[in-house]
């Protein structure tokens, strides 16, 4: 195979951060399967920097340490970084040693896969039809095209303007106004600052209230990208297992654990997923969301609720919000969506907080991004008035292909535990073993996505468990689960 996708020495990257040998070894557990010890190593340490469980510019231990740490032969550690090196997934050079990078594409690369525009592992030929269940973004709504075209005819409304308005367009802020309005929470548009993404509102939250080395307490596992949010401000990260409703997970939430941890850790953050937890699926009980806001008034500390997810209730209505009567809003923040209900390539997303705490987010934004765009925040307008129409073609399809995606995994591997989410986007699978950045590896080499679950959580757990979405249609899921199927076999024998 060429070697071209491996970056030259004179490019090295720079050395963000340093992983010994233990530390490593502890985030492949699992990582021997049958046949070549150095292809199973190899295949381990793509797949953690695939999911970001080792991130690019991570130097990597030295054959030598990593060889006595995972009580294997030089050789076979030398041959798995040689390997890498031929995949693009490792650089190295004299004097700075083995640095984990992600491959870069050249012309003769071939169609994405593994997802990123990986080369293909000697010997082994991915499927050009890759599916990606790791990413959970359901496709555009139909009604979409048209709501694009009802704001592209209330646009001339605004080009007069500078077209930035850092707390979003009164019309949007009005619209979301009355749909937390309507879910129970009173909200006025003074309380709502839009924002590019619920990503970007989270991130805008963390650098307005983080320093560095502040804790955040977060459920565990959790939305990957929240973690990171929080990491980039320097902030230390306490997790609190939250289970599935699967035998031996414990509780869903638990509200003594979760105080006592804010007690213990005094965090100047809690980052929580009340509704249809991703990637649990689990919600909080009305007692339970009670609990929060006093828990958040009590030890004064601002817990962030993420929202996003709240519209996609499979079975039954959607959760009462976290908010309760909205009195708790100097304390509790949430965070809302369009990507979820409508389509994340709208990138539009809002904070519900104090007027005050509104005006002080947008000023943090303007550091990174003045405003969003206008022509997404009108459709987003246009949506939200037809939301329910959106929702009612929507979740039954959701529905469907949950329990598609359940049945067939359920029925192709049985020693796998496979909970039944009452809505979200997600199956949180438990293995029986601890082999999930193996099981990943193995399924990206079949063309098949998925989230392992180590990079769900603060502290690398989870090894055990992997997370599936079922956004993909029918005929995608049809494709992937044999693939699956396969990799386990060939992961755990």
């Amino acid at each position: 195979m060429s070697t071209s996708l491996a970056a030259p020495a004179s490019t090295l990257p720079p050395v963000h951060r340093r992983l010994s040998a233990p530390a490593l070894g502890a985030l492949i557990t699992g990582w021997q399967t049958e046949g070549p010890a150095y292809v199973a190593l190899a295949d381990a340490v793509r797949g953690a920097v695939l999911s970001g469980t080792v991130a690019p510019h991570t130097r990597l231990p030295s054959e030598r340490d990593l060889a006595g740490a995972l009580g294997v032969s030089r050789t076979t550690t030398a041959a798995a970084y040689a390997a890498l090196r031929e995949r693009g997934f490792v650089t190295s050079r004299t004097g700075v040693g083995t640095v984990a990078v992600l491959p870069r594409p050249t012309r003769r690369a071939q169609p994405r896969w593994c997802g990123g525009d990986a080369p293909v592992p000697v010997g082994v030929e991915p499927p050009d039809d890759l599916v990606d269940l790791g990413q959970a973004a359901p496709a555009a709504p139909p009604q979409l095209h048209a709501a694009y075209g009802r704001a592209l005819e209330a646009l001339p409304d605004y080009l007069s303007g500078r077209g930035y308005e850092p707390l979003g367009l009164q019309p949007l802020r009005e619209a979301i106004a009355h749909r937390l309005t309507e879910r129970g929470t009173p909200t006025t548009p003074d309380q709502v600052l839009v924002t590019t993404g619920a990503q970007h509102a989270i991130s805008t939250i963390a650098q307005s209230v983080l320093g560095p080395r502040d804790r955040v307490v977060v459920q565990s596992p959790t939305y990957a990208h929240g973690i990171e949010a929080m990491v980039g401000r320097g902030a230390r990260v306490v997790g609190f297992p939250v289970g599935a409703g699967l035998p031996g997970d414990g509780p869903g939430f638990d509200v003594a654990l979760f105080e006592s941890t804010v007690r213990a850790a005094t965090p100047r953050l809690a980052y929580l997923i009340p509704d249809f937890h991703n990637p649990t699926g689990y919600s909080l009980t009305p007692d339970e969301r009670a609990e929060v806001r006093r828990i958040a008034l009590r030890h004064r500390v601002t817990v962030i609720g993420d929202e996003t997810l709240s519209d996609i209730a499979l079975d039954g209505p959607a959760p009462e919000p976290i908010t309760g009567d909205g009195s708790a809003t100097s304390h509790l923040l949430t965070v809302g969506s369009a990507s979820k209900t409508f389509w994340g390539g709208l990138r539009v997303g809002w904070v519900r907080a104090h007027p005050d705490v509104v005006a002080h987010l947008a000023r943090t934004r303007a550091a990174s991004d003045i405003a969003t765009s206008v022509l997404e925040q009108l459709a987003v307008t246009e949506l939200l008035a037809r939301r329910e129409e959106v929702l009612a073609e929507r979740l039954p399809l959701l529905r469907s292909q949950r329990d598609l995606l359940r049945s067939a995994v359920t029925t192709a591997v049985p020693s796998w535990r496979v909970a039944s989410p009452a809505g979200g986007l997600s199956l949180w699978i438990d293995l029986g073993r601890p082999l999930a950045h193996a099981l990943t590896a193995a399924a990206a080499v079949r063309g098949v996505v998925i989230n392992p679950g180590p990079s769900l959580t603060p502290d690398g757990g989870a090894s055990s468990r992997v997370r599936l979405t079922f956004a993909p249609d029918a005929e995608a899921i049809g494709r992937a689960v044999p693939r699956l199927a396969a990799a386990w076999e060939h992961v755990a024998g």
